[in-house]
């Protein structure tokens, strides 16, 4: 029998919200929704954005770069942010106000300072794995629900690597906040559309 389906819930850290280092317009308001959402699953996987001081997506590590910014790396383009989630500072902490002691596991992602991480399962090489795919095959769940921040990063890169790796993929709307970067918001949503991942509202569950 196959396992019940697992909330992933996707980078709610004080760096993602106001007063972060790279705040999500809104991105606090998801944190009651989740709260919610969660309850309603037994089973919940938590996410962080975990970066060393000076990594490479960060545009303070390259002289003479502003943040939001593309250059390319030896992985292919990178988006420059502003620094953020870096480890063990409160930018880094999950959300006070996030509420899931259930949750059974936290995956860190871009802890290797040359690789950023948008995805819960690949790095941005596309060769690196997180080691969450097997973690879910291990407990035999085919159906991913995911939430978070932010709709056009981390949670479609997250959605689409998930998709091919086999599994069925929610994502819930009203519990993301996007940054919708020159378009991408938009864009995000097409290719997970074309990538058979559903769109649904916190009500549905």
């Amino acid at each position: 029998m196959k396992s019940a389906p697992v909330l992933l819930v996707i980078d709610v850290q004080n760096g993602f919200c106001t007063g972060g280092g790279l705040p999500v317009p809104d991105g606090e308001a998801v944190v009651p929704v989740i709260n919610r959402l969660a309850a309603k699953f037994s089973q919940v996987v938590l996410t962080q954005d975990w970066h060393p001081p000076g990594h490479a997506s960060f545009a303070s590590a390259h002289p003479g770069r502003q943040p939001f910014e593309t250059i390319t790396l030896p992985y292919g383009p990178q988006v420059l942010w502003p620094d953020h989630c870096i480890q063990g500072t409160r930018d880094a902490a999950l959300h006070p106000d996030l509420h899931i002691a259930h949750a059974q596991a936290v995956i860190r992602k871009g802890w290797r300072a040359g690789i950023d991480s948008y995805s819960v399962f690949m790095e941005a090489d596309r060769s690196t794995p997180t080691g969450l795919t097997g973690y879910l095959r291990e407990l035999d769940v085919r159906e991913l629900v995911l939430c978070g921040l932010a709709t056009d990063f981390c949670v479609a890169w997250s959605a689409l690597d998930a998709r091919a790796a086999g599994f069925e993929v929610t994502v819930v709307e009203d519990a993301c906040r996007a940054i919708d970067l020159n378009g991408s918001l938009d864009q995000a949503w097409a290719q997970m559309r074309a990538a058979g991942v559903r769109r649904a509202m916190s009500t549905a569950f």
